[in-house]
């Protein structure tokens, strides 16, 4: 899949456990570790914003565009 997700990236960048990070945005960690695997089909606008506000990151930050080959 050509969209990357650096969600766990950003949150060693910010020292955050998946678990405090679930907690601070209201989704469960079950459903957050599903988005930062990748694994996800899509992400709400509202869960993106509230990850981003948690973080102090732009959405490019978390979300990447690879072409495949």
């Amino acid at each position: 899949m050509p969209i990357i997700v650096n969600l766990d990236v950003m949150m060693a960048k910010r020292k955050v456990s998946l678990g405090e990070l679930a907690e601070r945005v209201d989704l469960t960690p079950a459903n957050l570790s599903i988005l930062k695997t990748g694994k996800a089909k899509a992400v709400r606008f509202s869960t993106l914003e509230a990850i981003c506000k948690e973080l102090d990151c732009q959405p490019g930050d978390i979300l990447e565009y690879r072409a495949e080959e």
